[in-house]
């Protein structure tokens, strides 16, 4: 395992000021080639690390569920829209629809998806390590950077490239 990778968690945690500090700079460094950096460390990352050994994303947060997702993955279930969001969804502050409880009510005992190829986009995009999100959302990206460690791992290693 990866030195960044043992305890994760916990230097998670430990770093919570330090990260929100290094993200609040990446604002002021766009356009500056940061963003380029992205992909590589999003193939490191997940070079060394298994979502089916971790699962925390579905068993701590909710994806958004957008109308196509919410009409694609009704479908795929056999339910009428109606049924699939008074069954699985609530509206948040955001007057976004969420999953009403988590872990995610599709997700098995072995981390795999039961709706893989039918997932709201927030899943199939998630954790936007390799996206111009990872910046442009910085206190969503410090909060997933506690759930996943390859946030975690990515936001190290950009601080270490960038000597912050």
């Amino acid at each position: 395992m990866d030195k960044i990778l043992e305890d994760w968690e916990q230097k998670a945690q430990d770093k919570q000021k330090v990260n929100k500090q290094f993200l609040a700079k990446l604002q002021t460094r766009r356009g500056k080639g940061v963003e380029k950096l992205l992909p590589e460390l999003h193939e490191e990352a997940f070079s060394k690390i298994d979502c089916l050994q971790c699962g925390n994303c579905c068993k701590t947060i909710s994806p958004r569920f957008k109308g196509p997702d919410i009409r694609r993955i009704s479908k795929h279930l056999g339910m009428k829209e109606g049924d699939f969001v008074d069954t699985y969804l609530r509206i948040d502050k955001e007057e976004d629809y969420v999953l009403k409880f988590t872990p995610c009510p599709f997700l098995g005992a072995d981390n795999f998806c039961g709706i893989y190829d039918v997932r709201p986009g927030d899943c199939a995009n998630y954790p936007y390590t390799d996206s111009y999100d990872f910046f442009k959302r910085p206190k969503i990206t410090y909060e997933n950077s506690t759930t996943c460690p390859a946030v975690y791992y990515v936001l190290e290693k950009l601080k270490e490239k960038m000597d912050l």
